[in-house]
């Protein structure tokens, strides 16, 4: 697509995006608080919205993209913290809700801030930072990110209907603890690994990289299932509208903006690698799982994919044309087995080439 091109489909989507966010407004809105007679709901998704079109003009002005994920943050915490103040009544299971809100909305803030400044930049937004149309879009589309995600969460805050603390509450507690854990260890153990200089152009594989490619993006899904499920019992009418909070989450890190941009990233980088496509094919993009059976060659043994070993081959891959080619060819002229992760315990290819196990591992951005 053609930067005119794609600037005239963020100028159209503008008012979608926004349309999407003043429908979910008034149907959270109803049956809950109010101030001066304007739903604090929907004066909620008009702050979200207004914070990052006042932040976007001196970000395009400058132009930087520094402080579009700190922004993001800073939203769910000051607006969870003005709804609280807002809503009368306010009882343990609003106060849980938005101590949580905040928890996540502080530990996620510092931890994009600091990878932002070891970064410098996010080539993210090399094309958009130079249309306004297209930079102004991305602000806006966060708005709506922090609207929908937050959903369950204010609707609760801000709904008449008070529910003391019950099962529906300690199930979604212990939830959101599980998926905040996972995100938390997940983020760390990336970070270390990449501050790492002798994993430099490697990708990660151990720790709970080992069970999911992508597994803070599973933790992120279960904390906000958490949210939903300790919201449940104050939704009322079209309060309902809030569980879309976990469902928008899942499409949107899995089908939009998180699994594939990174994996687009993965594959370019790694794509064609026997133990990346191995790992690929031994673990789902998010949620944990021990993977597909591949039939190695011709004559070979079925094996669980996450055994498939790095085998060296009389071709370079890269005189390869495609990573189909690169496949085919690996599985036709190095199929190996691999029947101990010890070095002494190696068998040459069907090309008489040795193979080589392999613990390498993943891509760099969250």
């Amino acid at each position: 697509m053609t930067r005119s091109a794609a600037g005239r489909a963020a100028l159209i989507s503008l008012p979608f995006v926004v349309l999407i966010g003043a429908l979910v407004a008034l149907a959270g809105s109803q049956g809950g608080a109010t101030v001066a007679g304007i739903p604090v709901f929907a004066m909620a998704v008009a702050a979200a919205f207004v914070i990052q079109w006042v932040v976007f003009v001196p970000s395009f002005a400058a132009p930087t993209e520094r402080f579009f994920d700190l922004t993001g943050s800073l939203t769910y915490i000051s607006i969870t913290l003005a709804i609280v103040l807002l809503s009368p009544g306010v009882d343990a299971r609003a106060l849980l809700l938005s101590a949580l809100v905040l928890a996540w909305a502080a530990r996620l803030g510092t931890f994009l801030a600091r990878r932002a400044h070891r970064a410098g930049k996010d080539d993210r937004f090399d094309d958009l930072k130079p249309s306004i149309i297209r930079f102004l879009g991305v602000w806006t589309i966060q708005g709506l990110w922090v609207t929908l995600t937050a959903a369950a969460a204010w609707v609760s805050i801000t709904s008449a209907t008070r529910v003391g603390l019950d099962w529906f509450a300690l199930i979604g507690f212990v939830v959101w603890t599980v998926g905040f854990g996972i995100e938390i260890v997940a983020d760390l153990q990336k970070s270390r690994f990449n501050a790492d200089l002798t994993h430099t152009g490697r990708f990660i594989s151990t720790g709970l990289w080992a069970r999911s490619r992508h597994p803070n993006y599973f933790g992120e899904i279960v904390l906000w299932t958490g949210f939903a499920i300790i919201a449940l019992p104050t939704l009322q009418g079209w309060q309902w509208v809030a569980v879309i909070s976990p469902l928008f989450v899942t499409l949107l890190l899995t089908k939009v903006s998180g699994v594939p941009l990174l994996e687009s990233k993965a594959d370019s980088k790694w794509g064609g690698q026997p133990d990346y496509e191995a790992y690929r094919r031994a673990h789902r993009s998010s949620s944990p799982g021990s993977g597909e059976q591949i039939q190695l060659g011709d004559g070979e043994p079925t094996l669980p994919a996450r055994h498939l070993t790095q085998c060296c081959t009389a071709e370079p891959m890269s005189r390869l044309a495609s990573t189909d080619d690169r496949r085919a060819h690996r599985r036709r002229r190095c199929a190996c087995e691999t029947r101990a992760r010890t070095p002494s315990d190696r068998r040459p290819t069907q090309g008489g080439q040795a193979c080589r196990t392999e613990t390498s591992p993943t891509s760099t951005s969250r």
